[in-house]
């Protein structure tokens, strides 16, 4: 492990939810911001290998990284807020940590030792917290523990960071702590003990914390702060007040105020390597919070009880409304209660529509239902991944009059599979880490509105799924106007379809909310929020 580099862990007590993962990313770009390079990772405490295999009910959206990883919804912050690619080894779990050693067992590596939680779990653990840092590419690594302290499956990643201390030595160590500051409206009181419980519980485990960050929803007065500091074990100036924000990109500029990222330099010993610049970050929140228009969108999906199940597309949204200077009022619509019979009632004020990606049949009527309406009244389309497949088969049933056109993931025997399974998907039954994962090439046809909107024809977009356009019904779907506008060169698989003679139609295969970040906003984001403001002006 390369000396210089630093290493912040940040923890979490009383409840999961505080933000840990906001005030990660919040923290690694103001440090980066002072032109130092950061790097952040999570290591999740679940036996899951990898969350590709969880109902985003449980866990909210999967994130996909360049490299195909599929990974913890808090990557997507941390590449949002850094503007970095994130990777594999950026999101660890305890399923692939005993996975790791109980390959090694079974190749003989322990020399017939007994494995143990401690040292061969903990060892393995410190070897990921490591990993990133070892070229010394980065000046900072910032580890994000989730869960909460004092919960039994943590027990063995918060005793690595107790070890990890002795490993790194002074100045090169610092855990920041998450806490709750409840606020009981009955006693009008903010009340301590809580983290109080939360720190004792890091104490025991040998784990003094550096900083403590205090989520709250009313200021800290200073008594308050006195009071933390003095049962916290910590100085005053390293209790930091993290109030609820209007949005989570007001954060780095609350941790700003409240001087997080000096604290953490003196702590590490670190110096800036330029002057703190975060002019870029304050012009996007500019144009966020003054918008000169509105659109109304709708997102039409089967998870929208649970909107963390599509946040990169809600915060591709904002990305992209700010860039516009539009503000887009999302409506959230569940497929399962949109049908033939209410569709148009449903969906007629939206000014844009966008059919969101997931699996499975249930719902997928609604979907079809959505895409007839704004296919036959020239409402501005987005579909992405199984919506763009949602749109093949509706114009396939609708247009080319293949009644039981279908994708074989949701009728296995339909005579028409226009979305049908990859010959190479055939034979895998397994269902984690086995769909296309990861970057692809995409060349655009010249003129389309992907190619106007990436003012390019070769782009690179990350894939998350199983099933393709059956490129046998290619030349049928072509002639009756639903024009294949990208195309993997390799394969010649279809990853962007568009109708003509349509404002703004557009499906993707892929996804694009992946690579959407605070300071490059998706540009088909952007473009269909543009062709959803010209639709509602010319109403």
């Amino acid at each position: 492990m390369a000396a210089q580099t630093k290493y912040i862990f940040i923890t979490g007590g009383v409840t999961s939810s505080l933000g840990k993962g906001i005030i990660a990313a919040s923290l690694g770009k103001l440090l980066q911001s002072r032109g130092l390079s950061v790097t952040i990772q999570k290591f999740d405490p679940y036996l899951n290998i990898d969350p590709g295999t969880l109902n985003p009910y449980e866990h909210g959206e999967c994130y996909v990284t360049e490299d195909g990883a599929e990974t913890d919804l808090d990557l997507g912050h941390y590449e949002r807020f850094l503007n970095v690619e994130t990777s594999q080894s950026n999101n660890i779990t305890t399923g692939r940590i005993y996975n790791n050693v109980i390959t090694k067992e079974r190749k003989g590596e322990f020399l017939g030792k007994t494995v143990q939680v401690i040292p061969h779990i903990t060892d393995e653990i410190k070897s990921n917290f490591y990993k990133l840092g070892q070229d010394g590419k980065y000046d900072v690594v910032i580890t994000e523990i989730g869960g909460c302290v004092g919960d039994i499956e943590s027990l063995p990643f918060i005793e690595a960071v107790r070890q990890a201390r002795w490993d790194l030595g002074p100045g090169n160590f610092l855990v920041v702590h998450l806490t709750l500051i409840p606020y009981l409206r009955a006693a009008k009181e903010l009340k301590t003990k809580p983290t109080q419980h939360s720190v004792k519980q890091l104490l025991e485990a040998g784990i003094q914390p550096d900083i403590l960050v205090c989520r709250t929803e009313h200021p800290l007065p200073s008594d308050v702060k006195r009071k933390l500091a003095l049962f916290c074990n910590v100085q005053l100036d390293s209790v930091i007040e993290a109030m609820d924000a209007e949005s989570i990109y007001d954060v780095p500029l609350l941790m700003k105020k409240e001087k997080l990222d000096e604290r953490v330099l003196s702590k590490l010993n670190l110096k800036s390597k330029s002057k703190l610049d975060l002019n870029d970050w304050k012009d996007f929140l500019g144009r966020l919070k003054n918008p000169t228009a509105e659109v109304t969108i709708g997102l039409v999906g089967k998870y929208v009880s649970l909107p963390d199940a599509y946040k990169s597309i809600i915060e591709s949204f904002i990305h992209a409304s700010a860039a516009s200077e539009c503000k887009v009022k999302l409506v959230l619509l569940s497929s399962e209660e949109i049908t033939k019979d209410n569709y148009k009632t449903k969906l007629k004020h939206l000014d844009g529509i966008l059919v969101a990606p997931g699996f499975g049949e249930r719902g997928f009527e609604g979907k079809i239902a959505t895409v007839t309406y704004a296919r036959e009244n020239n409402i501005p389309f987005f579909g992405i991944c199984l919506g763009m497949q949602v749109a093949v088969i509706e114009f396939a049933r609708n247009v080319l009059g293949m009644d039981q056109a279908n994708s074989t993931e949701m009728d296995p025997e339909t005579p028409n599979p226009v979305i049908a399974l990859m010959e190479e998907q055939k034979k895998i039954d397994q269902m984690g880490g086995t769909m296309r994962l990861g970057s692809y090439a995409c060349d655009l046809k010249k003129g389309s509105k992907a190619a106007l909107a990436y003012g390019k024809t070769k782009i690179q977009e990350r894939h998350r799924h199983r099933y393709e356009f059956n490129n046998s019904y290619l030349e049928q779907i072509e002639s009756k106007g639903m024009m294949a506008t990208g195309k993997n060169p390799k394969t010649g698989l279809v990853e962007i379809i568009e109708l003509k003679n349509h404002p703004w139609f557009v499906g993707v295969q892929f996804h694009p909310e992946y690579k959407s970040t605070v300071l490059k906003p998706q540009p088909l984001f952007v473009e269909f929020i543009q062709a959803a403001l010209l639709k509602k002006n010319n109403k």
